[in-house]
């Protein structure tokens, strides 16, 4: 397969998991779900630089999960959060899978119940 096909931006889900993967980012994400926000005030929380919350800007509005607006020299984010709908349908995929492996805990952990009650019982 070739390296440059297979980079974040060939697939816009893995752009979506590689920005989701830093903390930073899901943090700023979880700020702007409560509403658009500066730079400046995305920073306020984080002990770092204004250049380093703009490049975790820049990766989020290249995952599409977020929108800069140009409001004079302010430039407000704002959560897109549309994009994330498809890694969720994603991630759904494996619900049976889970839910399957969660059935199968279920049916063990009563079995080691009543084989303890059982024993106890007995002894």
């Amino acid at each position: 397969m070739n390296q440059a096909a297979s980079g974040p931006d060939a697939d816009p889900l893995n752009a979506i998991f590689s920005a989701l993967a830093d903390p930073t980012r899901r943090a700023i994400l979880a700020r702007l779900a409560a509403g658009s926000a500066s730079v400046h005030e995305l920073q306020a929380p984080f002990a770092m630089s204004q250049p380093a919350i703009s490049k975790h800007l820049r990766v989020l509005e290249r995952a599409g999960l977020i929108v800069r607006d140009a409001d004079k020299q302010r430039r407000p984010a704002r959560l897109k959060a549309e994009p994330m709908a498809e890694a969720v349908r994603w991630l759904e995929t494996f619900k049976t899978f889970w839910a399957g492996s969660f059935d199968q805990l279920d049916g063990l952990l009563a079995e080691l119940k009543t084989t303890k009650t059982k024993g106890d019982k007995d002894g």
